[in-house]
């Protein structure tokens, strides 16, 4: 059952990501008030299971970690929808599989701990499958495909994003046993919509976001789900496993943003995502 669970988050993540790429191409829509309004509404449908559940005892060490949490969510949020305004989302959405290669250099510095082989295969396949996703510009030179990522600023700044969650998943691991799974969720959501407020005050157009108030609500349910499901795939097998299964959603990605926004490049792009996913599965499974 972990892996329905695990895929029905991939299959939610992935509509949601579509979904929020079609809202971004509103001239009128910035981003924020999708961000605001999906952590908000996210919060509230979480609210009644955490009245159920109980809530548990505030310690200040869950406090420090759920600010410095609020603050980062906050960061990569921003700078993910930012990312996917300025650029195609078969090319953006690969790049989240990074974070298991900067988690790779993070933990021998901070842990001690050094991947076997098959994580530094994996490591292999993630490179040469963002190779691949610009592949038909190596007639120019032979690093032109790895060049074309770094000068497209929606990949670019998806990079950075990927390197910020690969710290904010040890965040998440201390906020999770300060409290527990779906409190840390619930409690991170409701701090990166305070965070957001000060943004949300200057940014958004008031008439546009009652307007549209009905697809912010879905984005928002999305984001509830998808993270209610993925938390029962955890409670039943590795973090590791779930995650791998959970970065499927990338080629789903990569499919529906060729078949809906008509970017071009679909079948490079495609293989590329897709053997970047294998290298996450090697790294998260096998490494």
């Amino acid at each position: 059952m972990w892996f329905v669970f695990a895929f029905a988050t991939a299959v939610i993540v992935s509509f949601r990501e579509v979904f929020f790429k079609g809202k971004l191409r509103d001239p009128e829509e910035s981003g924020y008030s999708l961000i605001w309004g999906s952590s908000s509404v996210a919060t509230i449908l979480l609210l009644p299971v955490i009245i159920f559940l109980g809530f548990p005892e505030i310690k200040q060490e869950f406090i420090i970690f759920l600010i410095i949490g609020g603050i980062l969510s906050v960061v990569t949020a921003t700078t993910a929808t930012r990312a996917l305004k300025k650029s195609d989302i078969s090319l953006v959405a690969p790049m989240s599989t990074f974070t298991p290669l900067f988690l790779l250099g993070i933990s021998p510095l901070i842990t001690g701990e050094f991947p076997n082989a098959f994580g530094f295969f994996g490591v292999l396949l993630i490179t040469f499958g963002s190779y691949v996703l610009n592949i038909e510009m190596r007639h120019e030179h032979w690093t032109a495909p790895f060049k074309a990522l770094l000068k497209n600023e929606g990949p670019r700044l998806m990079l950075f994003v990927a390197f910020v969650w690969s710290i904010t998943s040890s965040i998440d691991k201390i906020g999770v046993k300060a409290s527990y799974p779906l409190f840390w969720v619930f409690a991170l959501n409701m701090a990166t919509a305070v965070f957001l407020l000060p943004f949300v005050y200057k940014k958004i157009n008031k008439q546009y976001f009652i307007k549209n108030f009905k697809t912010i609500s879905i984005m928002g349910s999305f984001t509830a789900v998808a993270i209610s499901l993925q938390m029962v795939a955890i409670s039943m097998t590795l973090v590791a496993y779930v995650i791998a299964i959970k970065r499927l959603g990338v080629v789903m990605t990569v499919f529906m943003g060729g078949l809906i926004f008509k970017e071009k490049g679909l079948k490079e792009r495609l293989l590329g995502s897709a053997i970047m996913v294998a290298g996450v599965i090697f790294i998260a499974i096998l490494g």
